[in-house]
């Protein structure tokens, strides 16, 4: 069995009264190409977030192979978060390089690897221009480069594809299985099934902050007795999911009471059930 580079135990994730996850076991292993699938509001991002040490759990812990928690060791990992976060005043090498020179990889040594993925990624010719007159797909792939700049053990990618054209979707799924051809490890989020099926060797369907299946997409379809994978995630996810908090965070009191005083009752009556 391949070695585990990260491990999730019993984590749940509470923001005042609202659960975010619950009691999440996890073992992501050497070489494993994860598809995280869910829905919006799933807990995906939540997950994420716990994952790259941005969150702390409320219980339970995420460690990496050596025991230690992962917030203490986060430049072993690569994280391309929904919101890119480049500095649109700076070239899309100049945001490579100053994460690179953070993590201490020596600036040849950062271009270096930079062009090796930017010559898969079709983004030679853009590494010197600047990154505030970019398409979506240019920053989500600029930030792609960045994560892997400093040769992480773990890329965490959240929604990579999410709002691309179809080429440039179809590149980063591209690179994402030459990754895992070349024994790297990914935990690839998306509320796309497809995408997940086209290039991970394993699927974890999370819903309602519950992992409700890990496996390989043949053995999700043996554990539901499906043909298609579809079909086999409808039938976990049956119940009905909860709706998305965007705030992460439940509202004050104070804040309640004004937005019920300020916000106006919809036509006929009608109010939140």
């Amino acid at each position: 069995m391949p070695p585990s580079l990260l491990s999730v135990e019993g984590a749940t994730k509470r923001f005042g009264d609202v659960v975010a996850l619950q009691a999440i076991d996890l073992r992501i292993n050497e070489g494993d190409i994860i598809g995280l699938v869910g829905s919006n509001g799933a807990g995906k991002t939540t997950l994420l977030r716990l994952l790259s040490g941005v969150y702390r759990p409320t219980s339970g812990r995420v460690t990496l192979d050596d025991g230690a928690d992962v917030e203490k060791a986060r430049q072993r990992l690569g994280v391309v978060p929904e919101n890119t976060g480049l500095y649109a005043r700076l070239t899309a090498w100049e945001n490579i390089r100053y994460h690179a020179r953070m993590h201490g990889v020596p600036d040849d040594e950062a271009w270096q690897r930079t062009l090796y993925f930017a010559q898969h990624l079709d983004m030679t010719e853009a590494l010197g221009r600047h990154t505030k007159g970019f398409s979506r797909g240019m920053r989500q792939k600029t930030a792609l480069l960045r994560a892997l700049v400093h040769a992480p053990s773990v890329l965490l990618l959240d929604e990579p594809t999410a709002g691309l054209d179809v080429t440039s979707a179809r590149t980063v799924r591209e690179l994402v299985r030459q990754l895992g051809e070349e024994g790297g490890t990914v935990i690839y989020s998306t509320h796309q099934l497809a995408d997940a099926q086209r290039v991970c060797n394993r699927i974890v369907i999370i819903h309602n902050g519950e992992v409700r299946a890990d496996g390989t997409p043949e053995a999700l379809l043996e554990q539901t007795g499906t043909q298609h994978l579809e079909e086999a995630y409808v039938s976990l996810t049956s119940d009905v999911a909860r709706p998305r908090n965007e705030d992460d965070k439940p509202l004050s009191k104070w804040s309640s009471w004004w937005r019920a005083l300020f916000t106006p009752k919809t036509p006929g009556g009608g109010e939140d059930e």
